[in-house]
């Protein structure tokens, strides 16, 4: 029996196999990305307290000499049996190593792949289907969304997606998912109209929506530049044309809020449909302009849903109009 071994059992640790199981479920519950474990590392504590492990378990130590330099190394026992977990999850390519994540994302982190988060929706007994709503971030997934941010922003842009889809690949829901969460990502979790910003009580999921400016229906690309973040009655009444958005991000609403009866929008004493008709309100948008909507899709929207054609409210004290019409 090994030197680690004989520790192993002499402090009563669990086993790797616990560990690792452990780990990935910490991964899940940390959006899919945890810290490497030195030592003062939040995560070390929270998955030694799921154990329930005591002071000495946590502090015991190997001491290894390096025969060569006649010196001693100690190394905390509960960090190696981490470590050793991670380090064969990492083989099986359930996770990355932090040596390969940095390379992405600038931070030595433990990452979970889309192997390794479908083997933790297996053990936490969830549909894999979950996946398009959980904000747990996979290497894959991260790999696009960081494509997405990187991206040129053209001067000429086509919001539609160009090559066609026969069937629904896993390239393609990947892709969805990047969109998803680049997307909100951009805009802090926040809705661009009304700021809503809040999560379900055991974090996992967002109130707020990745919302296509160019539906998806039509083919409008999963691409940053052909996305908004909004709250899902706000992502409802854009979808529907209530609202659209002129070239300088000014909510333009729709004339038929005016026709609608009274009772009708409200929630409370917040008149959320015909806040939309308010003057001059701008959606919030994100730190970066790059990512910002693009033009293209915004024109493609206002002339299409219903909006532009008919009936759209400017609210400015000099003068009011709709598109394609004068008003009196």
């Amino acid at each position: 029996m090994s030197y680690e071994r004989r520790l192993l059992e002499v402090y009563k640790m669990p086993s790797q196999k616990d560990v690792s199981k452990a780990l990935l479920q910490s991964l899940f519950n940390n959006n899919g990305v945890i810290k490497e474990f030195g030592s003062g590392e939040i995560i070390v504590d929270e998955i030694a307290d799921l154990f329930k492990l005591s002071e000495e378990q946590r502090t015991a130590y190997l001491e290894t000499v390096y025969k060569k330099e006649n010196r001693a190394k100690k190394a905390y026992l509960w960090h190696r049996l981490l470590f050793r977990a991670a380090d064969t999850l990492a083989k099986e390519k359930l996770i990355t190593r932090p040596t390969q994540t940095i390379e992405l994302t600038n931070k030595r982190e433990w990452m979970l792949t889309e192997k390794g988060y479908n083997k933790v929706l297996e053990i936490l007994h969830l549909p894999s289907s979950q996946k398009d709503f959980l904000p747990v971030k996979s290497y894959e997934v991260q790999r696009i969304v960081e494509k997405l941010y990187k991206q040129e922003r053209p001067i000429k842009y086509d919001p539609f997606e160009t090559k066609k889809t026969v069937k629904i690949s896993a390239e393609t829901k990947l892709r969805n998912r990047a969109f998803k969460q680049a997307v909100k990502e951009a805009y802090d979790y926040k809705c661009a109209v009304c700021g809503m910003k809040i999560y379900s009580p055991h974090t996992f999921h967002w109130e707020v929506e990745a919302a296509h400016i160019v539906p998806h229906r039509v083919n409008g690309r999963d691409d940053i530049l052909n996305g908004l973040a909004l709250c899902r009655l706000h992502h409802w009444a854009f979808d529907v044309g209530w609202f659209t958005l002129d070239d300088n991000f000014k909510i333009l609403a729709s004339e038929k809020i005016k026709d609608l009866p009274a009772n009708f929008g409200r929630l409370e004493s917040y008149d959320f449909i015909r806040h939309l008709s308010k003057e001059d309100i701008k959606i919030s948008l994100p730190l970066k302009q790059d990512v910002y909507p693009h033009p293209a899709a915004i024109k493609w929207h206002r002339e299409n849903m219903g909006v532009s054609k008919l009936e759209v409210i400017r609210s400015r004290s000099s003068e009011r109009s709709i598109l394609g019409r004068g008003v009196s």
